[in-house]
């Protein structure tokens, strides 16, 4: 299961709220401080190729996107 994946099952589980329980207690991911599932992009939440140089927290694409906007020039 995938850092996002685990919270898709709260649809299934909201009818049993004993079984919820016991499903937290010992299946949820732990919160990471480290790695790549520990930061998000700010604009479309991936995870991978994260940008956080200048407090920035986006992903590559969303960086592609917006870097001329900002302020960014292309060298090359």
């Amino acid at each position: 299961m995938t850092a996002s994946d685990w919270k898709k099952m709260f649809k299934q589980l909201n009818a049993k709220p004993v079984v919820k329980e016991k499903y937290l207690k010992h299946c949820k991911p732990k919160d990471r401080k480290i790695g790549i599932s520990a930061k998000r992009c700010e604009k479309c939440g991936r995870f991978g190729g994260h940008i956080s140089s200048y407090g920035l927290n986006l992903c590559r694409h969303c960086f592609r996107e917006i870097a001329g906007e900002i302020g960014f020039k292309k060298y090359s």
